[in-house]
């Protein structure tokens, strides 16, 4: 009998169901958001994480996979290795998560995609955009389920003014303005961090730092709430602290489709600010302002009525789409982890779907793929173009 992991029978305006098994996890990268992308993957209770390459270097890739608990047949020191192996297997991996730095990444999902596995992998998608065509066309080619990793997109309350934008309860959009703002790099000696300093590496990171770390999260949330993709942009890279390589500051004018004027900006140079990323949304009829480091709460306004604050929770203005992916009731708090478990909870829904060839409503799941992955990838060369040009206006 071919296994099923759906029910039998699925109400699309229920919560998320439970699958007939956990499906099996692969990690690709052994740094701080592969644990805490893990953490969340087995908060779903839909994923088991199996298997891995957490090193290049075969002993250590071992003894990290000890501290996972995975078996030592299963602990790579090659993801090209990895995504045979697991391909041969009958308990081979279902997915991989990517979380490597920046310029592994397109090798690691090509390997992984003609291996016929599904992938999520951290943002930026690559670091060229040819490279992130190429991720699509093979995506399409093969079949497969392509996540990518725009967890703030995943915040219950960001769900919610998504939907308000959607249904025309603040009108017709008339601005958007978004900011990441970001301290850890206010020290000079912040840039000497083994974890930091490829992220200042061109040849690592890519041709930006600030701008393809934490503005791409910026753009991503922009346009996924709004419902309205960015089509130009003129921007300004700035090194506001300490002599680097790359820019840890930048300024943006943006345009987005219907000619909706808006801001961009993003420091990692702000003290005060942890986790600053603001966005706000102005239209004909009202507006709604969103904060991460207040995250349960959307501030929802209607010109001429009294201003509202939505809570994350059961009811009380919150929908119940947003509600598959509330897990507590109001009061008792959650954050980036049940983000990260949304996004890891809907990947689910789409590889079970796929190895069930079930066909899925288009606004059943809403996590990044890997289309939205590579406008990242367009965003930052943008970005970098206009920049070269001394902020003029570009097309992204």
């Amino acid at each position: 009998m071919t296994e099923r992991l759906l029910p039998e029978t699925l109400d699309f305006n229920r919560p998320f169901p439970a699958l007939s098994r956990r499906l099996r996890l692969g990690v690709v990268g052994g740094g701080r958001i592969s644990a805490t992308q893990a953490t969340a993957a087995r908060m779903t209770d839909r994923w088991e994480v199996v298997a891995g390459a957490l090193s290049s270097d075969p002993e250590r890739a071992k003894a990290r996979g000890a501290e996972w608990f995975m078996d030592p047949d299963r602990c790579y020191a090659s993801f090209i290795e990895m995504a045979q192996v697991e391909a041969t297997r009958p308990d081979g991996v279902d997915a991989v998560m990517i979380t490597t730095p920046n310029n592994l990444h397109f090798p690691a999902a090509k390997a992984f995609l003609e291996a016929g596995i599904d992938v999520i992998c951290d943002k930026p998608l690559t670091n060229e955009v040819d490279e992130a065509t190429a991720l699509i066309d093979l995506t399409a080619q093969t079949g497969r389920v392509f996540g990518v990793g725009y967890v703030m997109s995943c915040f219950p309350m960001i769900r919610q003014a998504r939907e308000i934008v959607a249904e025309g309860r603040i009108g017709n959009i008339n601005q958007i303005h978004v900011e990441f703002l970001q301290d850890w790099m206010t020290p000079d000696d912040a840039a000497d961090a083994p974890h930091v300093k490829w992220r200042l590496d061109p040849k690592i990171s890519g041709p930006t730092s600030c701008v393809g770390d934490i503005g791409t999260h910026a753009a991503h949330l922009a346009s996924f709430v709004s419902g309205l993709g960015m089509t130009d942009l003129r921007a300004e890279f700035h090194v506001c602290g300490a002599p680097k390589p790359l820019e840890d500051t930048v300024f943006m004018f943006t345009r987005f489709q219907n000619d909706v004027p808006g801001t961009l900006m993003a420091t990692r140079l702000a003290p005060g600010n942890r986790g600053g990323l603001r966005l706000r949304i102005y239209g004909s009829e009202g507006g709604l302002e969103w904060d991460l480091e207040n995250a349960e709460q959307l501030k929802f306004y209607r010109f001429g009525e009294a201003d509202r604050v939505i809570s994350r929770g059961h009811g009380h203005g919150v929908s119940t789409v947003t509600e598959r992916l509330v897990r507590t009731g109001r009061g008792f708090s959650e954050g980036f982890i049940e983000a990260w478990a949304n996004l890891y909870t809907e990947f689910a829904m789409a590889v079970a779907a796929r190895r069930d060839e079930v066909a899925l409503p288009d606004d059943w799941l809403s996590f990044p793929k890997v289309a939205e992955g590579a406008a990242g990838v367009q965003f930052i060369a943008a970005s970098v173009r206009s920049n070269e040009k001394g902020g003029e206006w570009v097309a992204i």
